[in-house]
């Protein structure tokens, strides 16, 4: 017995029937993994399992000292009440702020939830939020702060925790520690949708944090906690703050994602992808997830959204018609040799083709910008695709935002932007959409949308933000039926994340990826043909 990547109880024995017979009665109840794996059971099941097992079983070093500190606990926090008259919500912090109304209320829903996800939209304040919380922790009772984050916002949760004058240790997402001291730890979890995917190694790194003996409470910060608009998704940090609904993964799927065995490729596969019951899930994560907006706290400056349809001349047509058309007769090379076996082969060719469009949008994009730059407007442009921007530099000029760089050279370049040294900022969604403040620009020009609306949120958001001038406008230039498919897969999915967030709900529409994307596919395959 020992444990699992995702701090879950394990238990592996050569397979007899009376074993797992015994096993399939334990409360609460395990999953049976297959024959490699065995059995995982939840935390509460532990000391069940050792009581009637260990002296059968080897009980493995990392279990058995959870196990110690499970008949050692930590003392009891103190009350609400107390927790809150620490925070001092109205002192006036060390570089001269004063905490907005909405971060004080914040602070006091944090105090009282031990696990809970701060789903504020960005630029509400949230690092402030949560530290203000965590200080008033930190004064009642022996608690460390842990904080988790991309190594290129550590600058900002420095700057913010010395305003409070509050120690914290900082970790990335790509280096989480396996265990917490033996005081107690309050866990901070900054763009916690990085943890959306349950199988991936960072969630089940965080889960074995977030379900640790030595743990007083978990505060999960994200402005998109459901980017793809599945609750798949938003399982993860269900689990992480130890929601009742996510103490059973089955369950949860089948209720809320469509879960089902399909058959693929000759072989049983559990399928848990879709959406449903999202009313009934809003009304169940209310109590512990906190999510509110900007124009309804702060009052900012609109944020409006302008399309810009491309019509492309005789001969830059053909030459678009001619690019796609390498594709496509290639797409259907491997259709006739039978290599095209699931939709991620019709992903790929629609990802070119997204490319091939990005590029041709180039002269119409740089049209807008010259135009802006006359008007004395700073412009911050998004795309997915490095090419692209690295033509645009080429022609315009202005900075260059990528993962090329390390994350010294970025901060850099957006304080340059910042400063007003250059009034185009050139960034790929991956970086320059993730926790920078550049509400110098006005003016966000999207080459191409990203595949999720949390991406697309995130990176318009970098400009809508506390302390901009005038309202912002997104230019959204489209082009051929890529773009089309990508905008309505956008809008589909911020229903459902509407459902589940907003103010209000709203019916759904629903049509399956697979079926968009043949139909981009065969719509491209008439364009190419006629």
């Amino acid at each position: 017995m020992g444990l699992t990547a995702a701090g879950l109880v394990k238990v592996a024995f050569p397979f007899d029937a009376v074993t797992q017979a015994q096993l399939r009665k334990v409360r609460p109840r395990g999953i049976w993994r297959g024959a490699r794996q065995g059995w995982e059971f939840p935390l509460v099941a532990a000391q069940h399992l050792h009581g009637q097992f260990g002296s059968r079983f080897l009980v493995q070093d990392d279990l058995a000292q959870w196990l110690r500190w499970f008949q050692q606990p930590l003392p009891p926090m103190p009350c609400h009440r107390d927790l809150v008259s620490q925070v001092d919500l109205g002192v006036v912090l060390a570089d001269g702020r004063i905490p907005l109304p909405h971060q004080r209320s914040g602070a006091r829903w944090l105090l009282a939830r031990r696990g809970a996800v701060l789903a504020d939209e960005m630029g509400l304040g949230k690092t402030l939020t949560s530290l203000l919380a965590a200080r008033a922790m930190v004064r009642c009772a022996d608690v460390q702060v842990m904080v988790v984050a991309p190594v290129g916002l550590h600058d900002h949760w420095r700057l913010e925790a010395a305003a409070l004058d509050l120690p914290i240790s900082l970790y990335s997402w790509a280096r989480l520690p396996k265990e917490l001291p033996e005081a107690g730890t309050l866990l901070l979890v900054d763009e916690a949708h990085f943890g959306q995917s349950i199988w991936a190694k960072r969630t089940q790194a965080l889960l074995r944090l977030a379900r640790h003996p030595r743990l007083r409470a978990i505060w999960l910060l994200t402005g998109t906690p459901m980017k793809n608009g599945r609750p798949d998704q938003l399982y993860p940090l269900l689990a992480a703050i130890d929601h009742p609904l996510a103490r059973d993964q089955r369950a949860f799927e089948q209720r809320f994602s469509q879960g089902h065995w399909q058959e693929q490729s000759g072989q049983r596969r559990w399928y848990a992808r879709g959406a449903s019951d999202l009313e009934e899930l809003r009304r169940l994560t209310r109590p512990l997830v906190l999510h509110r907006r900007k124009q309804s706290l702060l009052g900012l400056p609109p944020k409006c959204r302008q399309e810009h349809p491309i019509f492309l001349a005789e001969k830059e047509s053909r030459g678009f018609e001619h690019r796609l058309a390498l594709v496509i007769e290639d797409y259907r090379d491997r259709v006739q040799r039978g290599l095209v076996r699931s939709d991620a082969e019709s992903l790929a060719v629609l990802t070119a083709l997204r490319q091939i469009a990005a590029e041709f949008k180039l002269p119409a994009v740089e049209t807008l910008v010259a135009e802006l730059h006359r008007q004395g407007q700073a412009v911050v442009l998004f795309s997915s695709f490095i090419e692209p921007l690295l033509l645009l530099q080429q022609r315009l000029g202005g900075e260059l935002l990528t993962g090329r760089q390390c994350p010294e050279q970025r901060q850099a370049v957006v304080n340059r932007f910042q400063a007003g040294t250059s009034s185009l900022l050139l960034a790929t969604y991956a970086v320059g959409g993730l926790g920078f403040t550049l509400h110098r620009a006005r003016h966000v020009v999207l080459l191409e949308r990203p595949w999720t609306p949390g991406d697309l949120e995130q990176a318009e958001d970098r400009c809508h933000r506390l302390g901009m001038d005038g309202g912002l406008t997104s230019h959204w230039f489209q082009l051929g039926f890529a773009d089309q498919l990508v905008d309505g897969l956008l809008a589909s999915k911020a229903e459902r994340i509407e459902v589940l967030l907003g103010p209000r709900l709203v019916g759904l529409r629903r049509q399956p990826l697979s079926v968009m994307l043949r139909c981009c596919i065969q719509e491209s395959l008439r364009t190419v043909s006629s």
